[in-house]
C-alpha cells in the first residue's frame, strides 16, 4: 500500500468511534439509585454516587440503543439513524420554582437522522428509567407548528388519514397505548367536529407506548431483542410520520 493510502487509514482509524460495549443489564430491575436520587437532592450525594448511576444506569443505555441500532438500522433503509443519545441528569431550573438540580429518571433514544433534535424529533424507541417508572415508545413526542400542520393534512387526507387509524388501531389491539404531549379540548380551527379522525386532530403530537417492560429484562441482555421487536411492530407508523413531517 502507497504512503498515502496508508495515510488515510490512519486518518480513517483514528476517526472511527470506539465500538460500544455489549449490554448486559442495568444496575438493578427497580431503579433504586433514581429512588434514592429522589430523596437526596444534593450536590455532595450526586457526586458521592456518580460512579453508581454511571457504570448502573447511563453506561448500560449507550449500550443498549448502540446494539438496538445495530439491529433496527436495516428496517429503515430510506431514512438514517442517528447516533444513541441520552438526556443530561441536570435538570434546567431557571424558569422553574422547584430547583432540585437533578432529574430522578433516565431518558435515552434514537431517532431519524432527517428529524430536527429536541420534542419534536421522530425517535424509535425513547427508553425511560426512573422513580416514576419504566417504560419505551416511539413517535413524535411534541410537534412544532410546521409539523403539526402537516401532520393535520395527512390525518385528513383520505388515504393517509385511513391508513393511520388503522396502523394505530392494529397497534392498539397488540398492546401499544396511543399518546402525545398535549390534546385540544375541540378540533383545530377550519376543522369538522364531526371528522371520524376528530380524535388524531386533536393531538400535539403522536406516540405510541409499548406494552409494560417486563421488569426481569432491565438486568438482563434480553431486553436489547424485546426492544427490537417492539420497535418492528411500529415500523410502518415511523414511515408514516417521516413521510409527513421531514
Amino acid at each position: 500500500m502507497s504512503l498515502r493510502g496508508l495515510q488515510y487509514w490512519a486518518r480513517m482509524k483514528k476517526k472511527a468511534p470506539p465500538t460500544p460495549e455489549r449490554f448486559t443489564g442495568f444496575a438493578d430491575r427497580t431503579g433504586r439509585f433514581f429512588k434514592a436520587l429522589a430523596k437526596h437532592q444534593e450536590r455532595e450525594w450526586f457526586k458521592a454516587h456518580r460512579e453508581d448511576y454511571d457504570q448502573g444506569w447511563l453506561n448500560p443505555m449507550l449500550a443498549l440503543l448502540g446494539e438496538v441500532r445495530q439491529r433496527v438500522e436495516p428496517l429503515f433503509p430510506r431514512e438514517e439513524l442517528a447516533g444513541p443519545k441520552v438526556f443530561r441528569i441536570y435538570r434546567d431550573v431557571r424558569f422553574s420554582k422547584d430547583k432540585s438540580p437533578y432529574k430522578t429518571h433516565l431518558g435515552g433514544y434514537l431517532a431519524l437522522g432527517g428529524a430536527k433534535a429536541g420534542p419534536s424529533m421522530i425517535a424509535l424507541p425513547y427508553v425511560h428509567i426512573g422513580a416514576d417508572g419504566v417504560f419505551a415508545a416511539v413517535g413524535q413526542y411534541m410537534m412544532d407548528p410546521a409539523q403539526l400542520a402537516d401532520f393535520r393534512a395527512g390525518v385528513t387526507d383520505d388515504v393517509r388519514g385511513a391508513d393511520l387509524a388503522k396502523l394505530l388501531q392494529k397497534l392498539t389491539r397488540a398492546g401499544f397505548t396511543v399518546g402525545s404531549y398535549g390534546q385540544l379540548k375541540r378540533v383545530p380551527r377550519g376543522s369538522d367536529p364531526e371528522h371520524p379522525r376528530a380524535d388524531l386532530l386533536k393531538r400535539k403530537g403522536l406516540v405510541v407506548t409499548f406494552p409494560p417492560v417486563p421488569r426481569e429484562l432491565l438486568v438482563s441482555p434480553k431486553l436489547v431483542g424485546w426492544l427490537v421487536t417492539q420497535t418492528k411492530r411500529t415500523v410502518p407508523l415511523v414511515e408514516w410520520l417521516a413521510a409527513v413531517s421531514l
